[in-house]
């Protein structure tokens, strides 16, 4: 049963139905190449410093998919990399991460023995699956991977998602497989040591049906001093039918307890959105559109949640259903920077886009 709950614990209403343009976004590229296939930043995370931005992505072969997936050619090898711009999203470099060898590898999973200072300005975290790595160096180099509990299910299907919230607590939202083995069912843990152990703090939501249907992909932000706000990625059967959206929930409690809320509910044919803390208090929330004009789209709310801005374009050219997974960060200037997957008809390859816009355009 959905719960709607008001300003005493920061619900959210609901957006402006009509569809407006941002002022003049800016468009970049991270990565293309012929004949591969950059995708889902979504799935590997991204980290600011300013204007210094480093995005993961994963990195395979183009191969056109006959039965309509995504193109990737399955029997080629695919491999983490990462992307760092100086310059706020302008230019980019490609990076190998250091957890991966010299024949393409990742590192064997070890044991963190001493905590990490959550307090170092130029830390990062990745969480991937069942594990966790981190950078004290702005993802020059990377400790890890380190093996995260799977608190009581199969497997664990994390993606980077956190917050610091002091010298060795990190707050992170992940998803875990249902108890049937498929995906998946979100949840809130926590380190109070560093990273040395991780406990649950709360599941997000009740476990979706073990048939058919899943909740992953958190992207969230804090609200407050106790509360936070979740953006999950949903898909389920309805009345025979199989659909894919995006819904809210909100904890008032650091994690303990979780409610659905009314709005927003994103009908965009299954894509995973990101939530972003501006400096000014605002929130962006942007997204991939998997149904035609397929692009990216995005909100603003001024209220932590409770209104929304219309939903505004970023890019709407894309050719078909297979990209978005985007992640937001906001440079110096205040502009936001939102990285996804994309392809377009002059391009069917699989590449990592970039766009640059002014959140305060938004109405």
């Amino acid at each position: 049963m959905r719960t709607v709950l008001f300003a005493a614990i920061l619900a959210l209403a609901a957006p402006l139905s009509a569809q407006d343009q941002t002022a003049s976004p800016r468009h970049t590229v991270v990565f293309q190449q012929d004949g591969r296939f950059a995708a889902w930043p979504a799935n590997n995370g991204i980290w600011n410093w300013g204007d210094e931005i480093v995005v993961g992505f994963t990195l395979g072969y183009y191969k056109k998919n006959p039965t309509g997936g995504h193109d990737i050619d399955r029997d080629k090898p695919s491999a983490p990399r990462q992307a760092r711009s100086l310059d706020g999203g302008e230019t980019w470099e490609v990076e190998v991460p250091s957890y991966m060898d010299g024949k393409g590898n990742e590192r064997e999973v070890t044991t963190l023995r001493e905590p990490i200072d959550f307090s170092n300005p130029d830390v990062a975290l990745r969480l991937r699956e069942d594990k966790f790595y981190d950078s004290e160096d702005r993802c020059h180099s990377w400790e890890g991977p380190f093996q995260l509990p799977k608190f009581g299910r199969p497997n664990l299907l994390a993606r980077t998602d956190y917050i610091i919230e002091g010298p060795q607590q990190v707050t992170a939202f992940i998803a875990a497989s249902k108890e049937s083995g498929q995906e998946g069912q979100p949840l809130c843990i926590r380190t109070t040591d560093g990273g040395v152990t991780w406990e649950p703090v709360g599941w997000i939501g009740e476990q979706p049906p073990a048939s058919y249907g899943y909740a992953i992909m958190p992207a969230t932000v804090a609200l407050g001093d106790n509360g936070y706000l979740s953006m999950i990625r949903r898909g389920g059967v309805f009345d025979g039918k199989k659909r894919w959206w995006v819904e809210a929930f909100l904890s008032p409690d650091k994690g303990r307890s979780w409610y659905m809320l009314d709005k927003p509910v994103l009908e965009n044919a299954g894509n995973p959105a990101t939530l972003t803390r501006l400096q000014n208090g605002d929130l962006a929330l942007a997204y991939g559109w998997r149904t035609a004009p397929y692009g990216i789209r995005a909100q603003i709310s001024k209220d932590d949640g409770q209104t929304w801005s219309r939903e505004f374009v970023l890019v709407d050219d894309g050719m078909s259903w297979d990209l978005g997974y985007p992640r937001t960060v906001q440079r110096a200037d205040g502009k936001c920077v939102t990285i996804y997957y994309h392809h377009r008809a002059d391009h069917p390859e699989r590449f990592i886009a970039c766009t640059i816009w002014d959140p305060s355009g938004a109405r």
